[in-house]
This record gives structure tokens, sequence and C-alpha cells, in this order.
């Protein structure tokens, strides 16, 4: 199985960053993707970043890497796209904050079985973890990287880029590490529950 860890944004993109600009979110995906893609290799799976440049890749060509790459591991590949959430514009702090994931609406069943086992990870952490609905760790929205690729994908939004609170999290080692943890851990548990389908 080939894990895809997809970072959104370039360092040209407007916007996308904190009021104070501290944090920028191109950077920070890339950074959060990084480590994701280091933890899965060191667990000893096939990972790697779709977008390794640093300017803003059109989505057209990241769904044709996303769907090479799963053509060419005999259709065994998952996606995983990394964000940062934002309430506004960016111009100013809002008070929305937490965590949460989402899959087109369109999603497949092994879409949404990632995006759950991804989600019940966040909730093991006792972080906040924005939910659609009680029964449901996940939300659906048209996404056009998650709708046109070929394998299970999930985009997750890393609490809120517009938040003091969620920022200061973001930006500490123990918030890194959190999100990094999150997303690695739950494709891990992802794979566990795909090999106990084959036993």
């Amino acid at each position: 199985m080939k894990i895809l860890i997809d970072n959104g944004h370039g360092a040209e993109t407007p916007g996308k960053r904190s009021p104070d600009g501290q944090l920028r979110e191109y950077a920070y995906a890339r950074e959060i993707a990084l480590r994701v893609v280091s933890r899965l290799q060191s667990a000893g799976i096939d990972a790697l970043r779709l977008v390794p440049e640093e300017t803003d890749v059109p989505l057209k060509e990241r769904v044709a890497r996303a769907n090479k790459a799963y053509a060419e591991c005999g259709r065994q590949a998952l996606l995983v796209s990394v964000h940062c959430n934002a309430a506004g514009d960016g111009s100013k702090w809002m008070s929305a904050r937490g965590w949460s994931i989402f899959v087109d609406t369109t999603a497949s069943a092994r879409s949404k079985q990632l995006a759950t086992e991804i989600a019940r990870v966040a909730k093991s952490k006792g972080i906040t973890v924005r939910q659609s609905s009680p029964s449901e760790l996940y939300w659906s929205s048209d996404l056009y990287l998650c709708k046109h690729s070929n394998c299970p994908a999930a985009l997750v939004e890393n609490f809120f880029q517009d938040n003091k609170e969620d920022v200061a999290f973001l930006l500490s080692e123990a918030g890194k590490q959190c999100v990094t943890d999150i997303t690695a851990e739950g494709i891990m548990n992802y794979l566990a529950t795909l090999r106990k389908e084959l036993l």
C-alpha cells in the first residue's frame, strides 16, 4: 500500500495564514506532511509527499499524480491532504476552533472508513473534534482532489489558523507532534483494518 500525503497550497497562495503572520499554511502543511511521511516510513510503510514543490501545484496536476501512483502500485494506495482550517479571510482573529476531517460528497466507503479511523485517533487524544453529526466523525464537502482521485482520500483540517489558541497549539512542538500522530496513527489503524479483512 502506497500512502500519498498532499500538502495544500503554495508559498505564493494569497491569504492562508494567521492574522499575525506567524503561521503560514503552505509551510506548516509541508512540515506536517514531512513528519507524517517520516513517521510512516519508520514503521515500514511506503509513503511519499505528493507535492514536494514550494509552489501551489494545481489540483488537476495533483489528481494526475495521485492517479498515476495508484495505477502504478496495482490500485493499492490512499491519499490524505494536510491543511489548516480558517473561519475568516485571515485578516482578524476568529472564535471558531478545533480539528476536523473531510471527504468528498461522492466519497467511497473506503474514504469514509479512512476518515473515521483518523478522526478516532484525534478523539482519543482528547482534542476538540468538530463533527458533522453525533454519528459521523467526518464532514462531507465538494472537494476536487478527493472527488477525482481514484484512491480512497480524505482531507484533514488541523485546527484553525485564525484562532489564537489553536495557532499557539499548532506552533508548539507538542501541537506539531499531536497533528502528526493523528494522521500517521489513523492511517496505520486504517491499514490494520484492511489486513484484518483479508484474514
